[in-house]
């Protein structure tokens, strides 16, 4: 477990969320992550560690996962995206910057896009523009539409190559280290994020992202084939894309590689483009 981490359950509505705060000295606005679908926050903690630990960092677990309580109604994205906003008040944080991982790529992209002022940057880690997406195989995604892998944790070790590819494919005590630190709440939550999802495309809106945006993706990645992530490339304006060599989970398995380049993206300013004009001895900068 990171260093200095606070958790804290909060109430908003009578919704219960567990949330995880590092706290940091940097100047850069706070980085908040929205996790994978059934995924407790203590499995992003390999992440948070090779981040620079200047960085403020947040952390929940979604309705219906880890020690948050699962409502009685589903959320959709939209919902959940207020929601997110909501929770950032009550720890008293007006603006942050948002990476989601797969599942929480799609809610991420959601927050930017209804609450723009809340997100300064954007980073996008193996995930997709919903239903519009070009799907994993299909035994690949039986084995996603199930909570089992977190409920019977001998079951997630089987299939994470199969599900995960890259580092899993080739470590077999990653799978091991992975389930250790899975925290289920139940079946119910996981299909309720199912549920948030059914349906639910950005395509349409991708080009109203105005954030700047470092988008992350596996070359060996099972459940989100490479060309959903160029989509999101193409789609949004102000975004650059990086291939990584490793599967799904390459924000865990390679922390250490990963963490530098979103830091480097972080803390970069573009700066104005500066137009000179060239006047017979004299040049006047104009900024634009």
């Amino acid at each position: 477990m990171p260093q200095s981490i606070v958790f804290r359950t909060i109430e908003l509505d009578g919704q219960y969320l567990r949330t995880a705060v590092r706290p940091g000295s940097s100047s850069l606005p706070p980085l908040l992550i929205f996790n994978g679908i059934g995924a407790n926050l203590e499995l992003v903690f390999p992440f948070i560690e090779a981040l620079d630990p200047d960085l403020e960092v947040i952390a929940f677990d979604v309705p219906g996962v880890g020690g948050s309580s699962t409502p009685m109604t589903p959320f959709r994205f939209p919902g959940l995206a207020k929601l997110a906003a909501r929770m950032l008040d009550y720890l008293d944080y007006s603006q942050v910057n948002v990476i989601g991982v797969s599942w929480g790529g799609a809610l991420a992209q959601q927050f930017a896009y209804s609450h723009p002022e809340r997100c300064k940057k954007l980073i996008l880690a193996a995930t997709s523009a919903g239903a519009v997406m070009v799907p994993g195989r299909p035994a690949v995604l039986m084995k996603m539409a199930s909570p089992r892998r977190y409920i019977q944790p001998s079951h997630g070790v089987s299939i994470a190559p199969d599900i995960y590819g890259g580092a899993f494919r080739r470590d077999p005590h990653l799978a091991e280290k992975h389930a250790s630190k899975v925290r289920s709440s139940g079946k119910l939550g996981y299909y309720w994020q199912l549920f948030a999802g059914l349906g639910w495309t950005s395509v349409h809106w991708l080009h109203k992202i105005r954030q700047p945006t470092l988008i992350l993706a596996g070359d060996d990645d099972p459940i989100i084939p490479l060309i959903n992530m160029k989509l999101l490339a193409w789609r949004i304006p102000n975004s650059e894309l990086h291939v990584i060599d490793d599967g799904h989970l390459f924000l865990v398995t390679r922390a250490q590689s990963v963490a530098p380049m979103i830091m480097a993206f972080l803390s970069e300013e573009k700066q104005p483009a500066v137009i000179r004009h060239t006047i017979p001895g004299k040049q006047t900068p104009h900024h634009g």
